[in-house]
């Protein structure tokens, strides 16, 4: 199967995830927002959140009026949400991205906001896959996340 494929293939299983995660998603309480004392102790909670795939720190970051922005104008408004879809990262393989971690290579700031350049790698990863995150901050929280991940463009180890 070719990169593009599998690629194609795992994008759209992670949308078929979190769609069919949804309900499980609904029936999960929300964990307690956590707030963290600067932008960068919320962005490297964030980091270790997903690098132990934790779910319930993922979430806890996010206040009720949270979001996150995708590729192709894609919202996650709300914790829940945002809840449905950081499943996928904390989902093992085949399904998921359960090992993913995403080491920053370049971090600047701009009042509350962290923009970082970051690699990800994981022992499924044929090759290490580059991006880039903006981390809104705001009173201790991840108020908003734009990210220019796409699942689509991983090379996955055969």
């Amino acid at each position: 199967m070719n990169h593009t494929l599998r690629g194609l293939t795992l994008a759209t299983t992670i949308c078929l995830l979190a769609s069919a995660s949804a309900w499980s998603a609904e029936s999960l309480p929300l964990p307690p927002m956590k707030p963290q004392a600067t932008p960068e102790k919320v962005l490297a909670e964030h980091l270790d959140a997903v690098d132990k795939s934790d779910w319930n720190r993922l979430v806890a970051q996010f206040p009720e009026n949270g979001e996150v922005h995708m590729l192709n104008g894609q919202v996650s408004k709300g914790r829940e949400a945002i809840g449905k879809l950081f499943i996928g990262f904390v989902t093992p393989r085949p399904n998921g991205l359960k090992g993913i971690r995403f080491i920053p290579q370049s971090t600047a700031k701009f009042g509350d906001t962290l923009v970082v350049y970051w690699k990800a790698e994981a022992p499924f990863l044929a090759e290490p896959y580059y991006g880039s995150d903006a981390y809104i901050t705001h009173d201790g929280m991840m108020a908003g996340m734009v990210t220019t991940f796409d699942g689509s463009k991983l090379k996955f180890k055969q």
